[in-house]
């Protein structure tokens, strides 16, 4: 592939050329045009103009830009961790172009302020495109109302259970939670009754530090499901737009509505009041994998069974999951070792959350076109983000450029993520992100992230 030069002047040009389009449940053999940032044209025809750069897409597909709707990207407070800078380079570099962070920082964004420090601070780091989650106290649900719905995508809620100290769990404020709320309520969903119940019986055991083998033992089944049913049971009786974060038991998914795939004809159909999520870590992890990677696919919630990861998959396609995202979260290596008391939960996924998902795609699990719908146009459905999320005329030029049959090995030296680990060293892939354009710029080419190009605040359309 061509790397042209970075066009920066107004009224630049940029053709992608010789790619297959994947885009609203079609594939096609076409060009697209971009003018100042956005698509202005998708032919098959050879365009005859004169353009400022050529992006040469031969033997690649190019995707709409993946929005990953669950990222902890540490700033402000944790920043010995991850920041805005290196996660968002990191995103680059793994083809997402779009991502929404979450509260649980330090403080935490459950203010006015803080929330306003955060967009400032991406507004000046990120290299792609960002907005943030509002979160949720039992005390801050009359705070909703003054939140500029244009500029966030929803408001996170930990109910039961959750990192970082944001555990709401008066039945009072939940109510008042459910029922105030208007924009997208993320959630999530484990009960901390039954968590300190079983950790209980762990240590009893185990001693003060169980192994991180009975992680999944600890933030059990029931522990999800409790949770998953009262948050479902809250948003039907409010009327909530609830979104369930990290699905991770088949239990779970009997709580969710199949939905068909809507393809071209249904793309822009409201998705259902209440959906789910899943995450790359549960879809490629089992629990048995802890004996070889020990508390490094040690999250919350815990990763489960191989019948679990079995059913999710198939859930993929039947409709009971809407969204696929990361919980990308990252550590230092440092911090994860130990048990279930003592590791850190949370691993880092964005740079490599695609080029995974397509190792499902070949082993036939979902179809590429569905792989779209489910890590772009759902996100950016779900949320109503304005102008992204598909390759169509008139949207921002966010794309990214894969090329199969491209093997190579993750190793050390090539992970962004400011925590310098990551989970799936030393694993092959069979797919390579090529280039990630983000508002019509290439932010990432040939294996490095170009220096100087900074992401948008997204906007978005709530139906409120």
């Amino acid at each position: 592939m061509k790397t042209g030069d970075v066009p920066k002047s107004q009224g630049c040009r940029t053709l992608v050329r010789g790619g297959r389009l994947v885009s609203d449940g079609h594939v096609q053999d076409a060009n697209i045009v971009i003018q100042d940032g956005n698509i202005i044209d998708i032919t098959k025809e050879q365009p005859e103009a004169s353009f400022d750069d050529t992006i040469d897409a031969s033997g690649c597909y190019v995707l709409p830009g993946i929005i990953d709707d669950h990222v902890h990207f540490r700033e402000p407070g944790l920043t010995q961790k991850a920041d805005i800078a290196s996660e968002s380079r990191a995103a680059a570099a793994g083809g997402v172009t779009c991502y929404f962070d979450m509260p649980n920082c330090v403080p935490q964004t459950t203010t006015l302020e803080t929330l306003a420090d955060k967009f400032e601070r991406a507004r000046q780091h990120s290299v792609v495109n960002y907005s943030f989650f509002y979160g949720a106290t039992n005390d801050n649900a009359d705070t909703f109302r003054l939140l500029d719905a244009s500029r966030i995508p929803g408001v996170k809620l930990f109910m039961g259970s959750s990192t970082g100290n944001m555990l709401v769990d008066r039945q009072q404020s939940l109510e008042r939670i459910f029922k105030t709320c208007k924009l997208p309520l993320m959630v999530h969903c484990e009960d901390t009754a039954i968590i300190n119940r079983n950790m209980a019986a762990a240590q009893e055991a185990w001693g003060e530090d169980p192994p991180v083998s009975l992680h999944a033992m600890i933030r059990s089944e029931e522990a999800c499901l409790a949770s998953t049913r009262k948050a479902v049971q809250l948003a039907r009786q409010y009327d909530t737009r609830l979104h369930v974060a990290h699905v991770s038991t088949a239990e779970e998914l009997e709580l969710f509505d199949p939905q068909p795939a809507h393809g071209s004809a249904a793309s822009d159909t409201p998705l259902p009041m209440v959906t789910a999520e899943a995450c790359v870590g549960h879809l490629f992890f089992t629990q048995l994998d802890h004996e070889q990677l020990g508390a490094r696919i040690k999250v919350n919630p815990a990763i489960k069974t191989p019948v679990d990861q079995f059913l999710l998959r198939q859930a993929l396609t039947d409709g009971r999951i809407s969204v696929v995202a990361t919980d990308h979260a990252p550590h230092l290596l440092s911090q994860k070792q130990g048990g279930c008391a003592r590791a850190a939960s949370g691993m880092p996924m964005v740079q490599f959350s695609l080029v995974t998902m397509l190792e499902l795609v070949d082993a036939g699990v979902l179809s590429l076109e569905r792989l779209v719908e489910l890590m772009c146009h759902n996100p950016a459905r779900l949320f109503g983000v304005c102008q992204r999320g598909f390759i169509r005329k008139g949207y921002k030029a966010d794309l990214t450029i894969v090329r199969p049959h491209a093997p190579w090995t993750v190793t050390k030296d090539i992970i962004l993520s400011k925590c310098q680990w990551s989970p799936v060293e030393d694993h092959q892939y069979q797919w390579r992100v090529e280039r990630t354009l983000c508002n019509g710029r290439t932010v990432y080419a040939d294996g490095h992230v170009v220096p100087g190009v900074t992401g948008e605040e997204i906007s978005f359309s709530h139906d409120l």
